[in-house]
């Protein structure tokens, strides 16, 4: 709700109407295919297995894999960061800049996560800041934000099915 009101309150062109609509499907299942892709090949390797094996997963994975992941999570930050946060400072400092500074916040938004995960903050928000710009990157070339909720998706979904199902075998 919060990243509608301020994707609306920012006027940011979401491009969820064609022809940026099919633009972005494109481009973010393009991405989202590569991504699922590369999360089940790190699934390999026995120290990301051991973390996902150690992670703290919510009791209900149904409501979490389709209602907290896609909306909670994906559509509430894709609408803030690259729905208003691109958009306004876009207008302030143009498209690279705008691009810019809402990576660098996407990328400190997760500070409470890494602390209450226990992961690295720098890391932490090296790796998210980089997706964020990423993201920002998708929504400018496809024109909708549909191309990074995509790709968001495949990244937080396949990461909570990998680990899933982790856990389940052991």
């Amino acid at each position: 709700m919060v990243g509608t009101a301020v994707a609306a309150a920012a006027r940011a062109p979401l491009g969820l109407r064609p022809p940026q609509l099919w633009s972005g499907l494109r481009l973010g299942a393009a991405v989202a295919g590569a991504v699922a892709v590369g999360v089940a090949a790190t699934t390999a390797a026995l120290t990301v297995r051991t973390a996902m094996a150690d992670r703290d997963l919510p009791d209900n994975a149904s409501r979490w894999l389709a209602l907290e992941i896609p909306l909670g999570t994906v559509w509430a930050e894709e609408t803030v960061f690259r729905g208003g946060l691109q958009t306004l400072a876009g207008r302030a400092l143009g498209p690279g800049g705008g691009r810019l500074l809402q990576a660098i916040a996407f990328g400190l938004w997760h500070i409470p996560d890494a602390r209450k995960t226990g992961e690295p903050i720098v890391g932490t928000v090296l790796v998210t800041g980089l997706a964020g710009w990423v993201f920002g990157w998708l929504a400018e070339r496809s024109g909708s934000v549909l191309a990074p909720m995509l790709a968001h998706l495949a990244i937080n979904e396949a990461g909570a099915v990998a680990a899933l199902a982790v856990q389940r075998r052991r």
